[in-house]
């Protein structure tokens, strides 16, 4: 085992025996790459695994709609810093576990609102007082769906109350909570992500509208007809011992970037953690924060929107919903709660040519990130689809320039094709 930086950390063991692959893999030169471009990517993630600082990773790469890499590595569970008897007690990976996207699930909900907005039940750009009435108090009458699609509606935070899982997992409360907040800014005029409370007035919203809560909703209109097996809000009770189970590594966040931690998701890094793996937070509905999925299903579902709305011959969106949805809506602007500059779509960061999420050179490349270092997107230019799952949750820790480099490695390898 190699010397690790100071921190938290877990066990690594050698990649080849903790390493799960999907027979499904093509030949490489069937997508235009080579052997070599493939095996450089998966050395980008064995490099972050030998970093001590994830438990598991998961990531599957589509290129032309086409899966040239789908594995993972590590353990399910029982390999937390904390854990004792490693050995014996550690459940091994596999390609197809399931692990949280957090915050990516943003892009989900998001889409599920532009379908809405496809067959005209609502739109856009429609003020959220049209289906909460009594969210319209103190100036929030003027918030429109557009506004929490891109982090503009002035409640990034739930503000005076406690977010813990009690919070977080009744939704009649935290809407309560939002329609009587006061909003920290002229709704349309800064931008502030919003963590967790959009995606509470959104799943409101499609509720009030199509009489669906979003778990049903999505699972009926998208997940049935495309064939996903899971890749929905949490779980089912009995299944929440397969989900990846979330590690706290590294080192203790430090001021600033604690305080912006704790000012966006409402607890700090190591609470987070913890409630990510509570039974209530995985088989609750909470919009922006728990879609459960295999890392090929999160790949799938952005090959679904690199493809226009099209996969495996079933069209659920309209060419011009994806590409409205994916429209830039501001550009490299501050960022009030993250303090970095973000393109912003209408649910999804954006890439650039010099700062972005996705590697060098990705201005058309679109997705989200999900706490703290999970990752799924698209990108057109280069043809591909790819989720990046990982179990662990550092903040700001050295280790992290090989997660970037995971992504910087894929946008290397896979030549642009436009």
């Amino acid at each position: 085992m190699q010397r690790l930086l100071p921190g938290r950390h877990v066990r690594v063991f050698p990649p080849e025996r903790v390493t799960s692959r999907n027979p499904a893999e093509v030949e490489p030169r069937a997508a235009g790459m080579r052997a070599e471009d493939v095996d450089e990517i998966w050395r980008a993630v064995t490099t972050l695994y030998k970093t001590g600082l994830h438990p598991a990773i998961a990531l599957c790469v589509r290129r032309h709609g086409r899966i040239v890499l789908d594995r993972a590595i590590g353990h399910l569970r029982g390999n937390a810093p904390e854990d004792v008897g490693i050995e014996a007690h550690a459940v091994p990976i596999r390609h197809d576990s399931l692990f949280n996207l957090f915050s990516s699930s943003k892009a989900i909900t998001a889409m599920v609102v532009h379908l809405l907005d496809q067959r005209g039940l609502l739109h856009v750009d429609d003020r959220v007082t049209e289906y909460i009435p009594e969210f319209g108090r103190h100036g929030k009458e003027w918030v429109t769906l557009r506004h929490l699609l891109t982090h503009r509606a002035g409640i990034p935070a739930v503000g005076g109350a406690e977010v813990d899982l009690a919070l977080l997992t009744n939704p009649e409360r935290v809407l309560e909570i939002l329609c009587d907040a006061r909003p920290v800014s002229v709704p349309g005029r800064r931008l502030a992500y919003h963590a967790v409370t959009g995606g509470f007035v959104i799943g409101e919203v499609v509720r009030r509208v199509t009489g669906r809560d979003l778990r049903q909703f999505l699972g009926d209109e998208l997940l049935k007809p495309l064939g996903f097996a899971n890749f929905n809000y949490g779980v089912a009770p009995e299944r929440v011992r397969e989900v990846a189970e979330n590690a706290f590594t590294g080192a203790p966040p430090l001021a600033p970037f604690s305080w912006l931690l704790a000012r966006s998701l409402g607890v700090g890094v190591e609470e987070a953690t913890r409630l990510s793996n509570q039974p209530g937070f995985l088989t609750a509905i909470i919009p922006s924060a728990n879609i459960i999925g295999s890392a090929e299903e999160g790949s799938r579902f952005f090959q679904l929107l690199l493809d226009e709305g099209e996969l495996g011959g079933v069209r659920v969106f309209d060419r011009r919903t994806v590409r409205r949805a994916v429209a830039e809506q501001s550009y490299l602007e501050i960022d009030a709660f993250l303090g970095l500059p973000i393109r912003y779509a209408m649910g999804f960061m954006l890439g650039s040519s010099w700062f972005s999420p996705y590697g060098a050179d990705s201005a058309h490349a679109f997705g989200h990130v999900g706490f703290t270092n999970v990752l799924a997107y698209a990108d057109p230019d280069r043809a591909i689809s790819v989720c990046l799952m990982t179990s662990g949750k550092p903040f700001i820790t050295p280790g992290q320039v090989m997660w970037i480099n995971v992504a910087r490695t894929i946008a290397r390898r896979c030549p642009r094709v436009r």
